[in-house]
């Protein structure tokens, strides 16, 4: 049996000599280059059973030429390699054709199983429609965790699988499904978002279904749900584990007769969307206290997709400040440049909001310091601010570096080993979720510059729960963020 051959181009020796040892000793013939005018003439007359390309060499760049061999030879795979680690050299790389991206540094384990995968699957012919895509960042960040997301993503663009996306709040799930949609195969169609914590729960199968005429007390008149909505497009479902069980169980219905009915209707409508869901929760520990169905989870658990915090890709933490300079400056304020100090600074701190306390963070200090050059000092007072550390109280010795389970846990021993062999005043549960209500609810309303609304969609409660909340704890409906 004939050895495959694999065509390597690259315009760093080093990497062409990794590689080319690599491949040999996992029993490959091995052809290297340093241009892509070789690598064509190489394809063009036939040769190469898979190649392995760099994106930037110096004759041409390999998105350039992936449509011709595509052309020429649609059943030969492609693996793009490159440097300029972001989303849309992902999606780029996946929308030419190219069978799979590997970020640079790569994993040579990684790549020699990659290939043999290549070699053994049969040979499929693309979709010969080329769309060119525009220039953009819906993602920011260059770490592994991000380009393991950009990957995933690439390979889901072209399917309607559902898709189930968990992680903390504050990591841009929404984000992601947005998009999904936008460089996928339902683009053309519309997006719509709905937030289960945000409505009422017992509107929510009208708001997802739509009602008829006379359906319930107030339905004067016929009013589509957001399935009809987004026929054509993507539905994305955000806190999906607050959805209530009897809408969960016509949710069932959908994704597996893929058709519906309205509150008060009888005629099952057919529809066409995809599904992406989204949870900060442990949908499984919901499902052993009954509160989700197990069901409805693996028919929304097709694709998981965790997002990591801010926290594990603190690496990340320039470009997106960069990333929010600039969307700041295009909503008229000055954008700001900040010392490298500051970046280590930033990356220190843990983030429990994530990347939109991170955002919201940029547009104040963009929007209350007029110099250009932000220091590390001034990042240091905001980050104080940030913090809102309060000495005197259970929580007030909170440090950044722990997470807030092991902060709270961490000052609660330190706390009770201040009255020894005694035990602290009763009501001690109340105390400290009072300390931690305050600051969440003040943030929310900052963020939202007092739209008690948005707020509430922010933190996933009901608008006259947040009503109860400010009045209870005593807080400002709005107050500007302080300067130290």
């Amino acid at each position: 049996m004939n050895k495959a051959t694999v065509l390597v181009a690259d315009d760093d020796a080093a990497i062409r000599t990794v590689l080319n040892q690599a491949l040999s000793r996992a029993g490959y013939d091995v052809r290297v280059t340093s241009n892509a005018a070789t690598l064509w003439r190489w394809i063009s007359a036939g040769e190469g059973d898979i190649v392995i390309t760099d994106v930037v060499m110096p004759d041409e760049n390999a998105f350039d030429l992936l449509p011709r061999v595509k052309k020429a030879r649609p059943d030969l795979p492609v693996l793009v390699m490159s440097a300029q680690n972001t989303f849309m050299t992902a999606i780029k790389a996946s929308e030419r054709g190219a069978y799979e991206y590997l970020p640079k540094p790569f994993d040579l384990t990684e790549m020699i199983a990659i290939v043999g995968r290549a070699l053994s699957e049969p040979k499929k012919i693309p979709n010969d429609a080329e769309e060119d895509l525009s220039e953009g960042m819906p993602l920011v960040g260059r770490s592994a965790a991000m380009q393991e997301i950009y990957r995933v993503l690439a390979r889901l663009m072209q399917t309607d699988l559902t898709l189930m996306i968990t992680g903390e709040s504050g990591t841009g799930k929404e984000l992601v499904a947005r998009a999904l949609h936008d460089y996928g195969k339902r683009r053309n169609g519309p997006f719509v978002a709905i937030n289960m914590a945000a409505i009422p729960r017992d509107l929510i199968e009208s708001e997802l279904f739509g009602h008829e005429k006379g359906a319930f007390t107030g339905a004067q008149s016929r009013s589509s749900g957001r399935f009809e909505q987004a026929e054509g497009g993507t539905l994305f479902l955000d806190e999906i584990g607050d959805m209530p069980m009897d809408a969960q169980t016509r949710l069932l219905r959908v994704l597996q007769q893929g058709e519906y009915t309205t509150v008060g209707g009888r005629t099952p409508i057919r529809t066409d969307v995809r599904i992406v869901a989204a949870t900060n929760k442990e949908l499984k520990t919901s499902i052993n206290q009954g509160l989700f169905r197990e069901d409805l989870y693996y028919r929304l658990n097709v694709v998981p997709l965790r997002l990591p915090p801010l926290r594990d890709r603190a690496e990340d933490i320039p470009d997106l400040v960069r990333h929010f300079n600039i969307e700041a400056e295009k909503e008229g304020l000055q954008a700001k440049r900040f010392e490298n100090s500051a970046y280590d600074q930033l990356k220190q701190y843990p983030w429990p909001g994530n990347v939109r306390e991170l955002e919201n963070f940029v547009r104040r200090i963009t929007a209350l310091y007029p110099q250009d050059f932000i220091t590390s000092e001034i990042v240091e007072a905001e980050l104080r601010t940030e913090s809102g550390k309060d000495q005197d109280s259970p929580l007030g010795n909170m440090t950044g570096s722990l997470t807030i389970a092991q902060a709270v846990e961490d000052n609660m021993r330190r706390y009770f080993s201040e009255f020894g062999e005694d035990l602290p005043p009763p009501g001690l549960y109340h105390r400290v979720l009072e300390e931690v209500e305050y600051p969440l609810v003040l943030a929310a309303l900052t963020a939202t510059h007092g739209n008690q609304i948005k707020a509430a969609e922010l933190l996933g409660l009901n608008r006259n729960t947040l009503r109860k909340k400010i009045r209870d704890l005593g807080v400002s409906v709005y107050r500007s963020p302080r300067t130290a």
